[in-house]
């Protein structure tokens, strides 16, 4: 279950947008330190956050217009990491006064940086997200947590579909949620671990947002993309008129949980998330009802995962897998793999 190091060439949330302004930020993220801003012209800026003379941390300097300044010795340097004044030596800028830059975007209301080789930070690999600007469909308020363990340990969780009869008894718990049979489908970035539970009631949660009476059709949709993003998906239809093989109702209701997972460390995550749903587009009320029921769910996810961290790392006697693993398994063999070919 060890992992060592991160997937570097993706895109990871470094946080949400509205955040991010003309100040110097400061944000630990795969093990690196970063400063974040915004230049004069709203463009974001993500810079290695050390200057290159004695290493004091960028964010303890500031900002000057588009560029910033060391609070040691004066260096500064723009958005791309060169250094364009050093007051102590104004006609001799070292060669080497320079620091790491990062490739940053915004998108979907959250700005994503790529850790990587720059020439192949390519915007159009940035997860998609299906219907954001469509108008008749909803969306929660955003989210953010930080949990600590690390970040695999919650993506296990978010490919595992039978905790939620455990950990999550009031809110997305249900008939067939802890015994029904496990769909797992290999993707080309990720792992889809699915299964259909028929006629039963809808929990707790869903009880009040399905908008048709009656008994259900219930799709639990879990699927995780690299390098850490994760997709459940929630699809509720009339008794009958669920299945794989069948074609969805009008009245079938669509909840899509977007989950952002970025490593901050090997022991600290930091957890992104918004609701995406297929009805009352303006219902404020609704929107943030589903997101204080899903916050309440992650939290519980939180204590359960951080002693899981905390257990694994200090294990005196050896560990087990069960069947329900069967999809992480394979996620984290797709995160091994991707890391080995970037070395």
């Amino acid at each position: 279950m060890e992992q060592a190091g991160f997937i570097r060439n993706a895109w990871y949330v470094a946080g949400w947008s509205k955040d991010f302004e003309h100040k110097l930020t400061a944000l630990r993220i795969l093990g690196e330190d970063i400063v974040f801003y915004r230049g004069a012209d709203g463009a974001p800026v993500a810079l290695e956050d050390a200057c290159p003379h004695r290493k004091l941390p960028l964010s303890k300097g500031r900002l000057t217009g588009s560029a910033v300044e060391c609070g040691y010795h004066g260096l500064t340097f723009d958005g791309t990491g060169a250094c364009v004044r050093a007051p102590t030596q104004e006609d001799m800028i070292p060669k080497n006064a320079k620091v790491l830059s990062y490739p940053v975007e915004d998108r979907y209301g959250l700005l994503w940086i790529w850790m990587g080789d720059r020439a192949a930070a390519d915007p159009a690999k940035i997860c998609p997200v299906p219907n954001f600007d469509d108008p008749s469909w909803g969306k929660t308020p955003g989210g953010t947590m930080d949990v600590p363990c690390h970040y695999l340990w919650i993506m296990d969780n978010l490919l595992d579909p039978s905790h939620v009869a455990w950990v999550h008894v009031s809110s997305f718990a249900g008939a067939g949620t802890d015994d029904g049979a496990l769909e797992i489908e290999a993707l080309a970035e990720g792992v889809l671990v699915s299964r259909w539970i028929y006629d039963c009631s809808p929990p707790p949660y869903y009880a009040d947002l399905v908008r048709f009476s009656g008994k259900c059709d219930r799709l639990q949709h879990y699927e995780c993309r690299l390098p850490s993003v994760a997709i459940n998906k929630s699809v509720y239809t009339p008794t009958g008129t669920g299945g794989p093989d069948k074609s969805l109702p009008s009245e079938a209701y669509i909840n899509i949980s977007y989950n952002f997972m970025t490593p901050v460390d090997d022991d600290n995550s930091r957890y992104f998330w918004f609701q995406h749903r297929n009805t009352e587009p303006d219902d404020e009320e609704i929107s943030q009802k589903m997101f204080a029921g899903a916050k309440l769910a992650f939290e519980e996810d939180r204590e359960v995962l951080a002693h899981v961290h905390t257990g694994m790392a200090n294990r005196k006697t050896p560990y087990i897998n069960l069947g329900l693993d069967a999809g992480a398994a394979r996620f984290r063999k797709l995160v091994e793999r991707r890391i080995e070919s970037e070395g």
